[in-house]
């Protein structure tokens, strides 16, 4: 192995992270300060929204955390949300997506497109669910119990600490991940990672949905470097946040033990998410 490329890879990716890591923070604090101060009138909005929950749960899941989708996991669990409103929020909840393309100021012109279509995807996926299930909830409780162990209602840890915890985290997966891709770069070529990602076939928005199932911040970091490296197509990227809802899917399965549905509901989001990518595929979006 060429140590001199491996050591210049390393100090390449190690420079162009911490070029992010003021723009991070600052993004994970504003982001906590509206968690912190406007989350539970935002949550009590979703609980309440009835007929209108596939879209005012798009508007709220595309807002660059995965709170709402923990939460909306919660409210579906509880029976006070539809799945299609469910359905809704994980369609356009992003994880870090948003958060690292505004890192990239020459690309941040293609975030009101990308959130844009997410949105418009999640309501018409969220109301067809709606119309095909009947409007179908979880298990009927009491709309307190949602808050069990949800967090929502811990103020006592501020936005400080909890901004540079989560800019750590996303620091140390951005890591990680870009120097495996500059890696990858270096070692077959960007034509070859892109052909390793199965580019201009239909089968890429399949892979790029798996890829998004990852309860994990990481998987949404993984598929915005590769689309903003050219490696998948925009189709692709918005599959894979399209099935991205972080750990609304790990709170889902804790709080709902019906198994079977909990499959079924991934299963419902993995054909939304991958029909998606194939019809802007198609359209040439």
């Amino acid at each position: 192995m060429n140590w001199d490329l491996f050591l210049d890879i390393l100090l390449d990716t190690l420079l162009d992270c911490a070029k992010l890591i003021p723009f991070l923070f600052f993004a994970f604090l504003l982001l906590e300060a509206l968690e912190h101060h406007a989350s539970e009138k935002i949550n009590t909005a979703l609980a309440s929204s009835g007929k209108a929950g596939p879209a005012v749960g798009s508007l709220l899941g595309c807002i660059p955390q995965c709170g709402f989708s923990v939460f909306s996991a919660n409210l579906f669990s509880n029976g006070v949300i539809t799945l299609g409103t469910l359905i809704a929020v994980f369609l356009s909840t992003s994880d870090e997506a948003v958060i690292i393309m505004l890192s990239h100021p020459d690309r941040k012109g293609e975030i009101l497109k990308l959130l844009a279509v997410k949105v418009v995807i999640a309501i018409i996926f969220g109301y067809l669910i709606d119309l095909i299930f009947r409007n179908h909830k979880g298990p009927e409780k009491h709309i307190e119990d949602h808050c069990h162990d949800c967090g929502c209602h811990d103020g006592h840890s501020g936005v400080f600490k909890p901004a540079v915890k989560h800019t750590l985290k996303t620091l140390v997966f951005l890591l990680i991940i870009v120097f495996i891709l500059n890696f990858l770069v270096e070692w077959i070529g960007i034509d070859g990672l892109s052909k390793l990602m199965l580019n201009n076939s239909v089968l890429q928005p399949f892979v790029a949905a798996l890829i998004g199932l990852i309860p994990n911040c990481a998987a949404s970091i993984l598929l915005t470097e590769l689309y903003l490296k050219g490696a998948i197509s925009f189709a692709s990227v918005i599959a894979g946040l399209s099935t991205g809802a972080g750990a609304g899917l790990i709170v889902l399965f804790r709080e709902n033990r019906h198994i079977k549905e909990n499959l079924k509901i991934i299963a419902v989001l993995y054909a939304c998410a991958v029909v998606a990518g194939l019809v802007i595929s198609l359209l040439g979006i």
